[in-house]
């Protein structure tokens, strides 16, 4: 990947960086707070407005690798604009959407448009940080979420009070406006030295195998996953999906120029680097949860049980760009290994809490091990251990890995409450496993480089 000299200094280049991926976190962040409204306004059940939620990130997943390979083969610039625009589009039809399929409809665009993000702003500061300044760049980036998740919630209780759930959405216009032309005026050119063929039926292929998984795992969020696998639909689309897996697996054996680059997989940090994500993706499907945990164990009232996720919120926002900075001194193995075992040690706390105040202790400390490997230390690998050519297709491959295994555990864990004595119970014991998982990344960490070549 060949990138024009910055028109813009580079700390002024990560703040416009920054505001495009908090452009698409907010959205995900309000649609808590709209969901009651929505339900409200279209007459739909808790089953139904849900799908508000899962339309966007089916369409985000299914995106991910199109935008990821289209960056690396036409230019960060180009794609980041385009998603830019089409998450505008988006917002737009859901702002004045006359019923909830249309609404559907918006949502299903802007999941599109968010899709490339992420792995294009990552895939720019390769192109832009030399290797010893990267963790910082990527830890702040790696903020920005925990930033939309205190800002999100709050901005979603005040508009609702004095406005419609329309507002919550057309407050993105004006951001995604600023942001449009920041970036134009911002993000350097660049193109591909050596152009790739597009990959058409890997994408096709990949895409739809997505698709249909999250389906069939938006299917699973009941009180008893394992009843919804042997139903029709939930059956049939993980049959469907297990089929498209096999197809992409074929396709991408006789394609010129693959989707999912051989040579970047075949490379240790980079398989690392994924299986982390899947880690990750276990420990913070949790997240969903544990509002619920702190009414049924601690007798919290349901509308202060969200309220208390904003101290682990906090450790995640507060934790990245610490973790970065480290990353820059020291490498992604001490970095890994311990984010990894604060988070066994703040999910065990979670588990064994016998107060309130001490399992929001144990959130804080789970807050900050999980920014120091998903807010900085997945980018900073795969940027190390990636070509220019290959930066945004290596961030998507982790990004899909993490997020089907979030939806996938959330499920779980939700069957794992609902099957146990009481709620209480199986949620603990659910915590408890998922403390394990925290060690077992800190075993991973371990198998990473100390610091890149």
């Amino acid at each position: 990947m060949q990138t024009v000299p910055l028109e813009a200094p580079p700390r002024r280049l990560l703040g416009v960086l920054f505001l495009g991926t908090f452009l698409g976190a907010l959205d995900i962040a309000v649609v808590g707070p709209a969901l009651p409204a929505l339900a409200e306004a279209f007459s739909l059940d808790a089953r139904a407005v849900a799908w508000t939620f899962t339309a966007f990130v089916l369409a985000n997943l299914a995106g991910l690798p199109i935008m990821a390979a289209l960056a690396d083969r036409i230019g960060r610039r180009t794609v980041y604009l385009t998603d830019i625009a089409i998450f505008a589009a988006g917002t737009t039809v859901v702002v004045f959407a006359p019923s909830f399929e249309v609404l559907l409809a918006g949502r299903v665009i802007q999941g599109l448009g968010t899709s490339g993000i992420f792995p294009v702003a990552s895939a720019v500061i390769g192109d832009v940080y030399p290797p010893e300044s990267r963790g910082r760049a990527v830890g702040l980036l790696g903020s920005v979420f925990g930033a939309a998740f205190l800002v999100g919630p709050a901005m979603g209780g005040i508009v609702l009070a004095f406005a419609s759930w329309r507002w919550l959405f057309e407050i993105s216009l004006p951001l995604a406006a600023l942001v449009f032309v920041l970036s134009a005026r911002s993000l350097p050119r660049s193109e591909s030295v050596t152009p790739r063929p597009f990959d058409a039926l890997g994408t096709v292929t990949l895409t739809s195998f997505l698709a249909v998984l999250v389906v069939g795992l938006s299917g699973l969020a009941t009180s008893e996953p394992w009843l919804g696998v042997q139903g029709g639909r939930v059956g049939g689309a993980f049959a469907v999906a297990a089929v498209l897996l096999g197809l992409f697996v074929w396709a991408e054996r006789r394609a010129p120029a693959p989707l999912i680059r051989p040579g970047l997989l075949a490379r240790r940090p980079v398989q690392l680097a994924c299986a982390l994500a899947v880690g990750a993706g276990r420990v913070e499907a949790t997240f969903v949860l544990l509002s619920d945990y702190t009414v049924t164990t601690f007798g919290v009232e349901p509308s202060r049980g969200s309220y208390l996720l904003l101290p682990l919120v906090a450790g995640v926002t507060v934790g990245a760009p610490v973790a970065g900075r480290l990353l820059d001194r020291v490498g992604a193995r001490p970095g890994v290994t311990v984010a990894a075992l604060l988070i066994a040690v703040g999910m065990g706390v979670v588990t064994i809490a016998p107060s309130l105040g001490v399992h929001i202790a144990g959130t804080v400390v789970l807050g900050l091990g999980l920014s120091g490997i998903l807010g900085s230390s997945l980018s900073y690998i795969l940027l190390s251990e990636s070509s220019a050519d290959e930066r945004a297709v290596a961030q998507g491959r982790s990004t899909i890995f993490f997020s089907v295994v979030l939806l996938a555990g959330a499920a779980l864990l939700a069957a794992l409450a609902a099957s146990a004595t009481t709620a209480s119970v199986g949620y603990r014991t659910g915590f408890g496993v998922v403390a394990g998982t925290g060690l077992l990344l800190a075993l991973l960490g371990l198998g990473l480089r100390r610091k890149p070549s």
